[in-house]
């Protein structure tokens, strides 16, 4: 008796893997900045600007990823339908890889999405699926799949499992690399938001592989399980609600997330975040998103620190993606009220750390 293998056909799969590397072939890899800090304090800030990738975030490493995963895995090949559950940016980047294929992708994303990340997705060629409740995307999306008879490529499981933590041109590789020749190669801390998780997980994996001294911290913002879930050690933690500051906020710990790599959890109220994130944009004169002012608010309180401790050295983290996305939230001033935000109190907390690295947020 015989039973032969009823897979998709090679060639397809070659031919799918093939546009995916030739993609990679012409993206450079993304830019890491020099944050301006005071010269006299012995601390460099950097920011690994991912914002410069084709589909302009940090999910675009993810979304190459998933799909590498999948379609080596068998589980995408011609004519798959592709859905994935995604607060946006994640979903702009995926439809980008799913047009590449020729494929379907269907978003399926909380109702209050940013009209301008909807738009994006749809630009890409994705059709986006809206839920009014954000804990609901993730079966609703498993539904979806199951209908069409499609993929359900789940960020939230695979990101950490997708992703070849030990270096292959990731994310931290690639930060210590471009690092090399500073004043201070080795950072202290890298600073990133939870999000998914992967990008967690990779760095602090890398951290321990290269026996790095590196520590990790993840910010985490209002609303979002992570911190919670970390504070008491359960990776069952839930807060059921959503998250203003998108990408990196989470209704629950996602199964990507890896707590035994972090060294240290930072809970960012989201008034922080928007104020930063305007801040920043100030600074670099260019918008960030509010992920990015998650970010910047724990490196500034961990700078504070090594500058308390009369320590130098460097710290790193990511800016996420552009602000351009978030016109009509973050950088709105009646969308800031509306969500009964004041930004004042965080703006005093930044504009006393550029004038005396002290931090009293």
């Amino acid at each position: 008796m015989k039973r032969c293998d009823r897979s998709a056909p090679r060639a397809w799969v070659d031919n799918a893997v093939r546009l995916i590397d030739a993609d990679t072939q012409r993206s450079a890899d993304t830019h890491l900045l020099r944050y301006p800090l005071p010269a006299e304090w012995g601390v460099q800030l950097y920011l690994k600007d991912e914002s410069t990738h084709p589909t302009g975030s940090l999910k675009h490493r993810l979304a190459r990823s998933l799909f590498l995963y999948a379609i080596c895995n068998g589980w995408v090949t011609e004519g798959t339908t592709v859905v994935e559950a995604s607060s946006g940016s994640t979903a702009i980047s995926e439809a980008y890889f799913a047009r590449m294929l020729g494929l379907d992708f269907v978003a399926v994303v909380p109702a209050k999405t940013s009209p301008e990340k909807l738009a994006l997705i749809e630009a890409q060629g994705g059709r986006c699926h809206l839920v009014e409740r954000a804990p609901d995307i993730y079966t609703e999306a498993a539904r979806l799949a199951a209908e069409t008879g499609g993929h359900y490529m789940d960020q939230f499981t695979n990101a950490e499992r997708a992703t070849d933590w030990r270096g292959n041109n990731n994310i931290a590789e690639s930060i210590f690399q471009q690092m090399a020749l500073e004043t201070h190669p080795v950072p202290e801390w890298v600073v990133v938001g939870a999000g998914t998780g992967g990008t967690s997980a990779t760095i602090g994996r890398y951290l321990r592989y290269k026996r790095h001294a590196t520590r990790l911290a993840v910010v985490d913002p209002e609303n979002s399980a992570f911190y919670g879930g970390y504070e008491v050690d359960d990776l069952g933690y839930e807060t059921g609600m959503p998250s203003r500051i998108e990408g990196i906020g989470r209704p629950r710990v996602e199964p990507s997330f890896v707590p035994s790599v972090v060294d240290c959890m930072i809970e960012v109220p989201d008034a922080a975040s928007v104020a930063t994130a305007r801040h920043a944009s100030e600074v670099l004169g260019r918008r960030v998103g509010g992920s990015t002012g998650t970010n910047l608010w724990g490196a500034f309180a961990l700078i504070a620190d090594l500058m308390a401790e009369n320590r130098t050295g460097s710290v790193v983290t990511l800016l996420c993606d552009g602000g351009d996305r978030y016109a009509g939230t973050y950088f709105n001033d009646e969308w800031v009220a509306d969500q009964g935000l004041s930004l004042a109190e965080p703006a005093a907390v930044l504009t006393e750390f550029i004038a005396t690295g002290t931090w009293s947020g």
